[in-house]
């Protein structure tokens, strides 16, 4: 019997009696202490029995997310990043993860039909990379960079927290599966380096993962260099799994790093060779010129021929796929 149903049990003359007949002098009862323990201890298990009986929230399944029609979604926040780079992130409802395939993106317009138009007045549609976890409940980020050219990015950059902006996605890219590969590079140019981070990001997380990374990231200058502090962490934290090379176009006094554009020998040095065929695994992404430099020009949202660097070493298509 529990010690609350013994003592609501016994009267308390009984319990008088007992604790008399036990003690040499007569003492002051301790039966209020055990009350008020034996009550926290009810308390307890009656909060612990309702807890564990409370139904437990169904896994979700489904993404707030539509492959097939345009949402709109409300701007949570802005962080600024660096001079010309801030991260945005939107609220995904009733606090669901974006559940979003890697490697996947998103398209992008905005949620006014008169807001965002090219010279022909159809919208400027814009496909961007999140860099949240697609686990990651309730929101959904975005780094975006501003270019004076890019009329999507400075409209994303003039929008103001509360705000909505239009998605539509997921647009699978490239469907990852642990272990595919022995040896994994990562070819990445100035903004375009948020497919890349989406895939390290995932990959790494997984104890089971035992593929080899090598991130070859080349911006103009070092403050250029996106998400250096979560690349960085990363390599810290596995860094018999990643190796992370920053090149520079304009390198300053200090810098210590490789200059200059990816070039064959810098490849030659990092990333395993052709010869091993289907065990490597070469993404390129980064402004047109350079992906044409490194493996050739896309043809549209075709892969297109491989060319460039690439080619020259002996790679083939298979071996290579250009965001």
């Amino acid at each position: 019997m529990s010690l609350l149903r013994s003592l609501l049990a016994a009267s308390p003359r009984a319990l008088g009696r007992r604790f008399a007949s036990t003690a040499p002098e007569k003492k002051p009862s301790n039966l209020p202490l055990y009350l008020i323990g034996a009550g926290t201890i009810g308390a307890g298990a009656y909060y612990y029995l309702e807890k564990s009986s409370a139904p437990a929230k169904p896994k979700q399944v489904k993404s707030p997310l539509d492959p097939e029609n345009w949402k709109d979604f409300k701007l949570k926040k802005i962080i600024p990043y660096n001079h010309n780079t801030s991260k945005f992130v939107f609220e995904l409802p009733e606090n669901e993860a974006s559940l979003l395939p890697v490697a996947s993106m998103l398209l992008v317009k905005s949620s006014d039909p008169q807001a965002l138009l090219n010279e022909k007045g159809s919208p400027v549609i814009r496909p961007y990379t999140p860099i949240s976890p697609s686990e990651q409940p309730g929101e959904l980020t975005f780094l975006i960079k501003r270019y004076e050219n890019g009329n999507a990015s400075k409209y994303i950059h003039s929008l103001k927290e509360g705000q909505t902006l239009s998605l539509k996605g997921p647009v699978p890219k490239f469907p990852l599966k642990e272990n595919e590969f022995d040896e994994v590079a990562l070819i990445g140019g100035g903004s375009g380096i948020t497919p890349l981070y989406q895939i390290l990001n995932h990959a790494l997380k997984s104890p089971n993962n035992k593929t080899k990374f090598t991130l070859l990231f080349s911006n103009v200058t070092e403050k250029d260099i996106l998400l250096r502090e979560e690349f960085d962490a990363l390599k810290e934290k596995h860094a018999d799994k990643l190796d992370v090379v920053y090149l520079v176009d304009k390198p300053s006094t200090t810098w210590t790093g490789p200059s200059g554009f990816i070039n064959a020998e810098v490849i030659k040095k990092h990333v395993g060779p052709a010869e091993l065929k289907d065990k490597v695994k070469i993404f390129v992404c980064g402004p047109p010129g350079q992906v044409a430099a490194v493996a050739g020009k896309k043809a549209g949202m075709k892969q297109g021929e491989l060319g460039g660097i690439l080619k020259e070493l002996g790679y083939t298509e298979d071996q290579v796929f250009k965001f």
